[in-house]
This record gives C-alpha cells, sequence and structure tokens, in this order.
C-alpha cells in the first residue's frame, strides 16, 4: 500500500470553515454556534484529518465535568467524506481522542449513535466502546429518531484530587 499522509490539525478560527464544510456534506443535521464554539473550546481534542492536504475528515469534542468533577469527553461528531473511509482516518482521529484521554486521567468517551448506524456502531466496538444506554426520540428530525449512548471507560489510575 503506498503511503499517503494523514495529518490532523487543531481547528482554530481560522480554519472552523473546513469544519462547518465538512459537517453540511457529512451529517443530516445542522449545527448550531454552541456547537463550533464547544469545538474550539475542547482544544486538542478537536481535529481536522487531512489526506495529503486534501480537508476530508474530522472530530469534534466537547470537554465535560461531571458532578462528581470527573471529566468527561463528548464526541459530537466524528466523520470522513465518503471517498476516503477505510484508510485509517477515522481510526487516527478516533485514537488521537483516546490517546488523549489516557495521557490526561478522563474518565470516560461517549457518544450519541442513531441505532440504525450499524457502521458507526461496529466502528466504534472494535475500539472497545460499548453500548450502555438507549435514548428514545433523541433526533427530532431524523428517522429513526433513537440513538444508542456509546461509551467507553478508562481506568482511572490515579487518586482524585
Amino acid at each position: 500500500m503506498k503511503q499517503v499522509t494523514i495529518s490532523l490539525d487543531g481547528v482554530r478560527d481560522k480554519n472552523i470553515m473546513q469544519l462547518k464544510k465538512l459537517n453540511v456534506t457529512l451529517f443530516p443535521v445542522r449545527y448550531n454556534d454552541k456547537y463550533y464554539a464547544d469545538a474550539l473550546a475542547s482544544g486538542d481534542f478537536t481535529k481536522l484529518a487531512y489526506y495529503s492536504d486534501i480537508c476530508v475528515g474530522a472530530i469534534a469534542c466537547r470537554v465535560e465535568k461531571k458532578e462528581t468533577g470527573a471529566v468527561c469527553i463528548y464526541i459530537m461528531t466524528l466523520g470522513v467524506l465518503a471517498p476516503y473511509r477505510g484508510l485509517g482516518i477515522g481510526t487516527k482521529l478516533l485514537n488521537h481522542v483516546i490517546d488523549l484521554c489516557s495521557k490526561q486521567n478522563i474518565s470516560e468517551i461517549y457518544l450519541h449513535v442513531q441505532t440504525n448506524n450499524d457502521e458507526a456502531i461496529s466502528f466504534y466496538k472494535k475500539f472497545g466502546f460499548e453500548i450502555t444506554d438507549t435514548i428514545k426520540n433523541y433526533y427530532s428530525n431524523i428517522t429513526p429518531p433513537d440513538c444508542y449512548v456509546v461509551k467507553k471507560s478508562f481506568p482511572q489510575t490515579q487518586a482524585k484530587k
């Protein structure tokens, strides 16, 4: 297989349009300003993926604090343009976030997946995510409206401060 460079880049004000363009192409949902503010605020947890210098995918996360003080990461979106799927781009994006979580002592990563999205469900399962819950009527204007909560927990190494 010929080596093609897949590189990741942070999302900043100057390239946030790339993320907006990708999302319009990839997802049946329109994202609001809060989504983009959360994505920017997550810092290193939100990345654009470039395949030979073309922006072809992205992962956008939100950093959340639980009542317990534990920090968890919510994957708002992870997507790769259709012609570029199967090349390890989604894997690279997700592994980047998983690695950051284990380095930063984050307790879990989770996301919502539409119940009929078998491709996404099997993708996340490969990385040790598990379906922990089903939410009925989570989506308002797509069918089916139900979603699974898909979660990966990390063993907490150090004691909580």
